[in-house]
């Protein structure tokens, strides 16, 4: 059975493509959920007219996310957190306190950009990547000092 897909599945294909399932995972799961179409003449005319669309559309929102990460690469914000003896962190930085400090600064950035592999367990200065795009990624300085008090 072949298909038209309506978003990038993992293992499957990319957005906007026709491949070949087999019938029972199409006719049972891809078109039910919603995540395909069925590969007719109408779709596939119909296809073209969104993939143009769709393209238009991710060209606007890099151009924006490039605009951003011009902002952001310039950008250091800084963490105050409580420490112990030996400058040992109570807790951790996040990317939510992160996302919350650039919120102060003017730059609304979801914390899901933000992509930190494990949180911030030290005092110093950190350059952390904050994806704005599939294609865009800028590096934010964090640094993390001891609260006063």
């Amino acid at each position: 059975m072949n298909i038209i897909l309506k978003s990038k599945i993992k293992g499957l294909g990319e957005a906007f493509e026709v491949v070949k399932v087999k019938n029972g995972y199409g006719r049972n799961w891809l078109l039910p959920q919603g995540l395909a179409l069925p590969a007719t003449n109408a779709n596939l005319r119909h296809l073209e007219v969104e993939k143009k669309r769709q393209v238009a559309r991710d060209l606007k929102l890099k151009d924006g996310a490039v605009e951003l990460a011009k902002k952001l690469s310039g950008t250091s914000v800084t963490v105050s957190v409580r420490v112990h003896e030996g400058d040992k962190l109570y807790g951790s930085v996040g990317a939510h306190e992160i996302a919350e400090k650039l919120a102060e600064s003017g730059l609304q950035i979801d914390k899901l950009m933000i992509i930190l592999d494990e949180p911030i367990k030290a005092l110093g200065v950190f350059s952390v990547p904050v994806r704005l795009h599939t294609d865009v990624e800028a590096k934010v300085k964090v640094w993390v000092v001891k609260a006063a008090g």
